[in-house]
C-alpha cells in the first residue's frame, strides 16, 4: 500500500497534537493531559512507522534487515498501553490499575525486543513481514505476543467505553461512541492478522488479509484518536458558538455611554483563547446588567411578555423576549458619553442604530423592588436571541417616542 495515506493520517493526528501543546504547557502537572497527548503522539507514530517508505528508511539507516518491525510493534503496544491508562484516568480508577497496565505493557515491549534479537530475519520484508516470518522461531512468538497485547487492549477499551457511553452526555458521549467504533476497527485488525497467520500455518495463501485488508482496517482506527480529541475540541466549539450568539446582547450593553465600556478586550496573547474571550464577553454583559439594575421596569417586561404569548411564542421564549425588552428599554436611561451630543444617547438594539434625546426622560422604577435577571449562560443566550425580535424593537421604539414627546 502506498505510504501517502499513512503519512496523511499521521499528519492529521499530529496537527491535533500541536493544537494541544499550549494547553499542555499551561497544565504541565496534569497527568491526564500528558497521557492524552502521549496517546495522540503514539497514534501518529504508529502510522508513520507502518508506512512502507518509512520501513525501508529505518532498515537502511540501521543496517538491520526488518529493524522497522520491532519499532512498529513497540509503538503499537505503547499506544495500546497509553490508551488503557487514559481510559483508567478518565474514569477516576485507582492509580494502581494504571500502573499495572503500564508495567504489563512495558514487559511486553521488552519481550518483543528480546524475541526479535533472538530470531533470524535476513530477508527484508516491507509489507508482509508478519506472514513471511510466521513460522520463524522467536519471530513467530514476537508477532503473536504483539497481536495478543493489541487485541487485549482493544477489547478492554471497547468494553469500558461502551459501558461508559450510557453514563455521559453530549461531547463525552460522542467521544465514547467514536472510541467504541475506533477500537472495534482495531479489534478487527488484530483478528484479520490472526486469521492470516493461522491460514499461513495451515498452508493457505491468505497473505493478502495481512498486507491489504488489515492496513485498510487500521485506518478506521483513526476514529479512536478522533474520539480522544473530541472532548477537547467539542467544548471549544460550544464556546465559539456561545461567543458569537452573545454578540447582540453584548452590543446592546456595550453601547457608548458615560459609563466605561463593559469588559476589557483580550490582549494579543490570549486572542486565540475562545474560552477566555467568552468569559470576558459574559463578564461585560453581567457588568452591563448590574449597571442597568436601577432602571429595569417590570411593566415593560410584562407587556412584552403578553405580546409574545399572543404572537404564538412559548412561555419560555416569551419570558426571554419580555426580559430582553425590559433590558433594552432600561438601556435608554443611561447617561450619554462626552462623545455623544448633549441630551442624546447612541444605542444599538438588534440591527437598529438609534440616537435618543434624553431630556425630560425619567426611568420608571418597578414597584416592589428591582426585577431579577438570570445571568447564567443559557439565559444570556436566550436574551441575546430575543434582543433581535420585533417585539423588543417595538418596545424600544415606543419608549423612544415617549422620550421625544417630553
Amino acid at each position: 500500500m502506498n505510504g501517502l495515506i499513512y503519512y496523511v493520517a499521521a499528519a492529521v493526528l499530529w496537527t491535533g497534537l500541536a493544537v494541544q501543546i499550549p494547553d499542555l504547557v499551561r497544565h504541565r502537572r496534569d497527568p491526564i493531559k500528558w497521557t492524552f497527548c502521549t496517546v495522540i503522539f503514539l497514534s501518529g507514530l504508529c502510522f508513520l512507522l507502518g508506512a512502507p517508505p518509512t520501513v525501508a528508511m529505518v532498515n537502511g539507516v540501521t543496517g538491520v534487515p526488518n529493524m522497522a518491525a520491532p519499532l512498529t510493534y513497540g509503538a503499537v503496544t505503547a499506544f495500546s498501553a497509553a490508551s488503557l491508562i487514559l481510559i483508567v484516568q478518565w474514569r477516576g480508577s485507582d492509580f494502581r490499575t494504571a500502573r499495572a497496565w503500564l508495567f504489563s505493557y512495558a514487559a511486553v515491549i521488552l519481550a518483543e525486543s528480546i524475541l526479535f534479537a533472538l530470531g533470524h530475519t535476513p530477508v527484508e520484508r516491507r509489507e508482509d513481514f508478519d506472514t513471511y516470518y510466521a513460522s520463524t522461531p522467536f519471530i513467530r512468538e514476537m508477532i503473536i505476543l504483539y497481536l495478543a497485547a493489541h487485541a487485549v487492549a482493544a477489547l478492554t477499551t471497547t468494553i469500558l467505553c461502551w459501558r461508559w457511553t450510557r453514563q455521559v452526555k453530549r461531547w463525552s458521549r460522542a467521544s465514547m461512541v467514536l472510541l467504541v467504533l475506533g477500537w472495534l476497527f482495531t479489534t478487527a485488525y488484530s483478528i484479520v492478522k490472526f486469521v492470516a497467520l493461522a491460514a499461513h500455518w495451515l498452508g493457505h495463501p491468505w497473505d493478502g488479509l495481512s498486507t491489504r485488508v488489515a492496513p485498510l482496517i487500521a485506518l478506521g482506527a483513526c476514529l479512536t484518536s478522533a474520539g480522544y480529541i473530541l472532548p477537547v475540541i467539542g467544548p471549544r466549539v460550544d464556546s465559539t458558538l456561545a461567543y458569537v450568539r452573545l454578540r447582540p446582547l453584548f452590543r446592546l450593553l456595550a453601547a457608548p455611554t458615560k459609563s466605561p465600556r463593559p469588559g476589557t478586550p483580550p490582549s494579543w496573547r490570549t486572542i486565540g483563547d475562545v474560552r477566555l474571550r467568552l468569559t470576558t464577553r459574559e463578564t461585560a454583559i453581567r457588568d452591563g446588567l448590574k449597571r442597568l439594575s436601577g432602571h429595569l421596569d417590570d411593566q415593560v417586561r410584562q407587556h412584552a411578555y403578553r405580546e409574545a404569548l399572543a404572537a404564538g411564542s412559548s412561555p419560555a421564549a416569551a419570558d426571554a423576549i419580555g426580559t430582553a425588552a425590559m433590558i433594552a428599554v432600561a438601556a435608554l436611561a443611561e447617561v450619554p458619553s462626552p462623545a455623544t451630543p448633549s441630551g442624546t444617547l447612541a444605542l444599538v438594539v438588534g440591527d437598529i442604530d438609534l440616537v435618543v434625546p434624553m431630556s425630560g426622560y425619567v426611568a420608571r422604577s418597578p414597584s416592589g423592588g428591582a426585577p431579577v435577571v438570570d445571568t447564567g449562560q443559557p439565559s444570556l443566550l436566550s436574551l441575546s436571541r430575543a434582543v433581535r425580535t420585533p417585539i423588543v424593537d417595538a418596545a424600544v421604539q415606543s419608549r423612544t417616542t415617549q422620550v421625544r414627546q417630553h
